[in-house]
Parts: C-alpha cells; structure tokens; sequence
C-alpha cells in the first residue's frame, strides 16, 4: 500500500453519472480530483448505467447510445480535464479527521473535500436454493449473460415490474425464444413507454400477481422457477434455463455507517436543496442520496451541484491547491488484441489476440500459459475489466497468451468452454482449464493466480 503524504482537494468515490460529472466539474476547477472508481464493492466500476442497454433519455443522444458508452465518454471527458482515476474500492474512510482519511486496498489518501457518490447495487431475490445456480442460470445482469450459448433458443424469465426489469426482458428476447415477466402485482412500475413495449412484445408474456417461491434445477444447471399465484394461492412449476432479476436497489453506504447521517432505508441526508451531508466538507451525489428520481441525468445534475459547493467551500477556508490544466486526449491502450484472423498473417510471438482462431492455433501449440477472456460487446463489466487485463498483458509480456473471444462472434467456442456469463477468464496450461474467474476481479487476484500458474508450471 501506498501513503501520498500530499493532501488532495478532493477525492471522488464513485464512478457513475454523478462522480464523473463532479470529476469533469471539479478538474475544470484546476483541483485535480482524485476518482475511486470502485471495482466490485457495490456493484461495478461505472455504475447502474454499465448493465443497461440502451440509454434513450439523456438529452444529446437522440439516436441513443448504450450505457457503457456513455459512461466511457463521460470517463474520457474527466481524464481530459486532468482527473486521476483508479480502479480501486474504498476499504475504510475516516472522516472524524481532517484531512479525512480514505483508504483502499493499493493506498491511503489525505483529502480536504470529499464527494460520495457510490450509487447503489441490484438486489438480489433470496431462494432456498438461489445460491446453487447463482451464475449457472440466475444472473442479475441480462446484458451481461444474456448473450451467452447458454441462454439462446431458450425460455428465460426476468421478475421485476419497473424500468430495469422491462428493459432486460425486452433485451432477452433477442435470444431467448419466449421470455416471462414475473410481476408481483396486478400492475407495473415501468414507465409508460417500457410497459408498451413489453405488453406489445410477442416474444414475451407477463405472469401478473406472480411470487417466486424457489428455483429447481438438476443440481448444476437452473431448469425452473416455482411459482405462487398470489390470488389463487395455487402453486406452478416454469420451466426455464435461465432467470435474471430486476427488482431494485440497495444504497452502497455501510462503510459511511456511523460517520455520516443515513436515513431508515440507508440513503445519505442531506440538507434540503442542498448536496452538502452532515458532515461539512463532504457531499453526496446521484443515488446515494436520491431515492426517488434515481435518474443518469438527475445523478449528472447532483453531481455538477457537489463539484461546485466544494470548491466554494474549499475556497471559503483557504484549502484550495490550485494545479495547472493539462489536457490529455487519451488513446486506446497499446495493449489492445490484435484481431488476428485467417487473413492476417499469425505470429505466435504476440502477448495479446483476438478471436478464435488465434484461439485454436494457441490452445494446441502454445508452450505459454493461456489466458482466454469471455467478453459481449454489450456489457459493461467486461468494458470495466478490459484494461486492468491490458496492463497484465504488457506486465507478463512473453510469458503469457491472452486471447479475447467475443461470444456473439464466436458462440461455438463460448459453449464449449460452457460460458454462462460474461466477463469470464479461464486458464489453461498442457490444453488443460486450471482455473475459471468470473466476473470484475482487482488485478491483485489475476497477478496471484498468474504468478502461481507461471511458478507450477516452471516446475513441471
């Protein structure tokens, strides 16, 4: 861990709508923020928006654009401005203090300002036996897994009755062949355009007044849902391969707990009209504090408000270290797959490739240790992980093989690895899998698990 005995103007936790709009706010301010982005503390780097498809209502989009994008610009346009970012969640904080003290597991940071904007995370249904098939059919991200071979030409269920959930079972009609909305009331939540969108869907058919009682599969595999008809009281098996959730979310504030003042449903306080919290100097931004609107744009809004009164009150008592503005326009990463394909000639001598045949050639010739990653240009998580597996790529270079396979490009592949979801990474040595990690991990556990793989193999 690293101590940085300089004390920042501001630190921002959160990556989202409301922290990148207060990094944008706060570089352009000359203070240098320092972002937390988080990584898999309170779901991902990047916020809600990186599990949702399709955006249509952020005004400037008017063909739309899809979550990750936006939140790649928006983290674009705040490194620009000089905003440091890192891919790190917050262990402790310590704003009893001052300068307040924020820790993670890398380093400790001295602030005299600090922004929360944390969001919130996806809940999850508790099943009795929801744990056993937890990403072996259950998934709480539809645009992560849904693309999966797994879940083609099947039927698949969402339960949720609001926006999220309408939007995941529209996006799950793409691939599976019938799509069932469990929804626990005799109405929905969503808003009018979504509702019309589902109820006008063919592909999907709505079980009104409908509680999941359990999961069933065979052990390893999710086969169905239990069903209880909540007028009737009478009790149906659904058989289905795969069941996403979308029935809302929980504020991300227990390492605030005691230090800041919480509302019943563990929502920051904040003064009225206000972002400022109970402590002065720090503010709090987009779903942390709002539990009603809970939008990108109203996120974006708190977020700009944080930004602005922390400098005033920076200002006001003389803390302000001014830096001066260097723009940057940051590129692509050298360490991006090279998409080698039958046309393009091979060479084996490369770190980083892409596709499957790279793939085969590597799997039955290579002497390396084989890193293969699962990804779908939809989802978020993979966008989150893409370049902390980049940097490892150029750390171990001539040691390893990292391959990216695109499971919409290459699904023949995906289901022979038997992907369930992505962001997946598995590793190979001898044409033998030794170990699968799913999801966005810190590159503290991929260094361990390459470090061990590379050592066992020299042994052998």
């Amino acid at each position: 861990m690293t101590t940085n005995e300089n004390i920042e103007n501001v630190v921002i936790i959160g990556s989202g709508p409301a922290g990148l709009t207060a990094a944008i706010y706060a570089a352009r301010a000359n203070l240098k923020p320092v972002v937390l982005e988080g990584l898999s503390a309170g779901g991902l780097p990047g916020g809600q928006l990186m599990t949702t498809n399709e955006v249509e209502n952020f005004p400037g989009f008017p063909e739309g654009i899809t979550g990750p994008d936006l939140m790649q610009r928006m983290k674009t346009q705040a490194q620009r401005w000089g905003s440091q970012c890192y891919l790190e969640d917050v262990i402790s904080v310590d704003l009893k203090q001052r300068p307040f003290i924020i820790k993670t597991a890398e380093r400790t940071i001295k602030t005299h300002g600090l922004i929360v904007a944390t969001g919130a995370t996806a809940k999850r249904l508790q099943l009795p036996s929801g744990e056993l098939y937890w990403n072996n059919g259950i998934s709480a991200c539809a645009i992560c897994d849904g693309a999966t071979p797994f879940f083609r030409g099947v039927e698949l269920a969402v339960i949720g009755g609001g926006d999220t959930a309408a939007e995941e079972a529209v996006y799950l009609t793409k691939y599976g062949s019938t799509v069932h909305l469990i929804v626990r009331r005799n109405e929905m939540r969503a808003s009018k355009s979504m509702q019309e969108r589902v109820l006008q869907n063919p592909k999907i058919i709505v079980h009104w007044n409908k509680e999941i009682l359990d999961v069933y599969g065979d052990g390893l595999l999710l086969k169905g849902i239990k069903l209880l008809d909540k007028e009737t009281q009478q009790q149906q098996d659904l058989p289905i391969a795969g069941l996403f959730f979308g029935i809302g979310h929980t504020p991300n504030t227990a390492i605030f707990n005691n230090q800041l003042e919480l509302d019943q449903g563990g929502y920051l306080i904040v003064k009225p009209g206000t972002v400022e919290t109970s402590v002065a100097g720090v503010y709090a931004a987009g779903d942390i504090q709002d539990y009603y609107y809970r939008q990108a744009v109203t996120a974006a809004g708190t977020g700009c408000m944080a930004a602005l009164s922390l400098e005033r009150w920076l200002s006001e008592h003389n803390l302000i270290q001014e830096y001066q503005q260097v723009q940057t326009n940051p590129q692509e990463s050298s360490g991006q797959a090279k998409k080698q394909s039958e046309q393009v000639e091979f060479d084996p001598r490369e770190t980083n490739y892409y596709g499957g045949y790279a793939l085969r050639k590597l799997f039955h010739d290579s002497e390396r240790l084989l890193i293969v990653k699962y990804i779908s240009s939809s989802c978020g998580p993979c966008k989150a992980l893409k370049p902390i597996l980049e940097r490892l790529a150029q750390e171990y270079q001539g040691k390893i093989h990292l391959v990216e396979i695109d499971i919409e490009a290459d699904p023949e592949i995906a289901q022979m690895g038997q992907v369930t979801g992505t962001p997946t990474v598995q590793f190979f040595q001898n044409k033998e899998l030794i170990k699968e990690i799913k999801g966005v991990k810190g590159s503290n556990e991929f260094k361990e698990t390459i470090d061990a793989l590379l050592t066992s193999y020299a042994k052998t």
